[in-house]
C-alpha cells in the first residue's frame, strides 16, 4: 500500500478506536497484534494485510467499509484485491465491494461480526466460495449468499476471477458515519 492509504487507513482506525474508548494496547491485545504493529499502522507506516485489517474492524465492532471509506485504489495481497464500491446508510448497514482474485488462489477469511452475511456475484471467470466446510462453485451471474461470521473460503481455479461482493451486517447501531469522508481524504 502507498503512503497515502496508509495514512487514511490509520487514521479511520484511530479514529474508530478513540470514538469506543479503547487505548492502543488494548485494541492490539484484543486484535492478536503487536502494539508497535498497531501504532505504526495508526500512523500510516506498516503493511498491514487485509486479515489484519478484517480482525482490526472486528475489534472495534465496526463494518471493515468504515476503516476503509476513503481508500479509493484497491487494498490487495497475495493475489487478491478489494475496494470499496458503495457504503449503505439503512440498518441493516450494506457495502458492496468489487474483488479480483488471481489464478489458483486461496483466500481463507476469518469470521467477521456476528450476523454478518456475504452475498457473492461472479462477474467472470470460474470460483467456489461460502462457508469453509461449505463451498459451493459459483455460476456468472447467479448470486451465492452465506454466513461470514464463521470461517469462510474464496478458491480459484486456472483463471482470474471478478466479483461483486455484497456485505451484510446484523441489524445493530452501524449507522453509517456521516463524518467518516470528511475526516481523512486522498
Amino acid at each position: 500500500m502507498n503512503k497515502p492509504i496508509l495514512g487514511s487507513l490509520g487514521r479511520n482506525i484511530q479514529r474508530l478506536r478513540m470514538a469506543k474508548g479503547l487505548s492502543l494496547s488494548q485494541l492490539a491485545l484484543d486484535a492478536g497484534l503487536a502494539k508497535s504493529n498497531l501504532s505504526r499502522i495508526e500512523q500510516g507506516e506498516g503493511n498491514p494485510t487485509l486479515e489484519t485489517i478484517w480482525r482490526l474492524a472486528v475489534q472495534l465492532d465496526a463494518p471493515f467499509g468504515d476503516l476503509v471509506v476513503s481508500v479509493e485504489s484497491p487494498l490487495g495481497e497475495n493475489g487478491v484485491q478489494v475496494r470499496l464500491i458503495d457504503q449503505g446508510e439503512g440498518n441493516p448497514r450494506v457495502d458492496v465491494y468489487w474483488m479480483s482474485c488471481a489464478p489458483n488462489t486461496i483466500k481463507l477469511s476469518e469470521p467477521h461480526i456476528a450476523g454478518t452475511t456475504e452475498a457473492v456475484t461472479l462477474i467472470s471467470g470460474q470460483l467456489l466460495a461460502g462457508e469453509s466446510n461449505d463451498l459451493h462453485d459459483l455460476e456468472i451471474g447467479k448470486v451465492h449468499t452465506f454466513a461470514a461470521d464463521v470461517p469462510h473460503c474464496y478458491q480459484t481455479a486456472d483463471s482470474w476471477a471478478t466479483l461483486m461482493m455484497v456485505i451484510t451486517y446484523s441489524k445493530q447501531g452501524y449507522a453509517k458515519q456521516s463524518d467518516s469522508r470528511q475526516d481523512v481524504t486522498l
